[in-house]
């Protein structure tokens, strides 16, 4: 299947791994990319650029596809070292970058020096032309239903989407609900130029994740998440647990007082606890609404040939046989 994505990145099929904390490391990335898509490296996962450098070099070594470094711009108050950062993805040779959190637009100049193409995370249309302005290759656009970060303006992919295609000239991938043949059908019929799926690689064989983790994603359905943080202006989607329960009884109590500080507890390294440790009732992880539409734990390359499969026969056979024979059409 040839998009403008495939095109973009050199890919096969136009899905791609996003960026997912202590997920996407170097055995899912390279996977993704070997069955034919695009693996991402979560660089801020890995605490220094040394770390960094290395996992790309392990990648390579997995895997002689493209795959990419997903690097994500946190608040203001929090420092990495980006341009370290981002000299460790060009020394790498990686050539694409998934940015998300806040704009890229200062680290764009050096991003764009070392040849990388950049394909940035929004929640909105009005995020994703400013991306678009500032020289970004391409675009994730996010809807309500993704896990993590939706934004705060809560419109779904089935309004956001079309509307992205209205407004855009570079090409975008639907991230939020998507998981298989039909997520990829509906989201090019909606406009875009391919997916981006996080929850549903997290419960694959290559995920480099506790067992827990993936068997708590089959179990759940698609009202098992939660949205945390609403106050703070700070939304984030997670997997109910335990946890998370403590968490909003905590927000309810605080009301509009409610500070960070409050929820520390059940937020602030929790990743390793669940991802690593497989305590999936430690605290807030993300997770998608998707989870309902996951039942099985596939190995990638089974996951996207069953993706592509399903879609070619979606497209081929039911909605063509929906269409009327062309002689009986005006």
């Amino acid at each position: 299947m040839k998009t403008r994505i495939t095109e973009l990145f050199g890919i096969q099929h136009p899905i791609i791994q996003g960026g997912m904390h202590f997920v996407g490391l170097a055995p899912l990335a390279a996977a993704v990319s070997q069955a034919g898509g695009l693996g991402m490296i979560t660089g801020l996962t890995l605490r220094t650029p040394e770390l960094l450098a290395k996992e790309i070099a392990r990648a390579g070594e997995l895997t002689d596809k493209p795959f990419g470094v997903n690097l994500t711009f946190l608040p203001a108050f929090s420092d990495p070292p980006y341009p370290e950062y981002i000299a460790a993805i060009a020394a790498g040779g990686v050539k694409i970058v998934e940015t998300a959190g806040r704009s890229p637009e200062k680290y764009m100049p050096a991003l764009k020096a070392a040849g990388i193409k950049v394909i940035h995370k929004c929640t909105s249309v009005r995020h994703a032309l400013k991306a678009e302005r500032i020289g970004c290759d391409a675009v994730s656009v996010d809807g309500f239903e993704c896990g993590g970060h939706p934004g705060e303006d809560d419109v779904p992919n089935f309004i956001l989407l079309p509307r992205a295609a209205e407004e855009l000239k570079v090409p975008f991938v639907a991230s939020g609900g998507m998981v298989d043949g039909r997520s990829l059908v509906a989201a090019l019929a909606l406009g875009a130029d391919g997916i981006n799926m996080g929850t549903r690689f997290i419960a694959t064989k290559e995920a480099p994740v506790h067992e827990n983790v993936k068997k708590a994603i089959v179990a759940a359905s698609e009202l098992d998440t939660r949205l945390i943080m609403r106050r703070l202006k700070n939304t984030e989607r997670v997997l109910n647990n335990a946890g998370v329960t403590r968490l909003l009884e905590i927000e309810r109590e605080k009301g509009d007082k409610l500070a960070i500080a409050d929820i520390y507890g059940q937020v602030a390294g929790i990743y390793p606890k669940v991802m690593v440790e497989g305590d999936v009732e430690a605290g807030a992880w993300s997770c998608g609404m998707a989870a309902g539409l996951i039942h099985d734990i596939p190995s990638v390359r089974d996951l996207v040939d069953r993706i592509m499969a399903d879609a070619e026969r979606l497209v081929r056979g039911r909605l063509t046989s929906l269409l009327a024979p062309h002689a009986s059409r005006p």
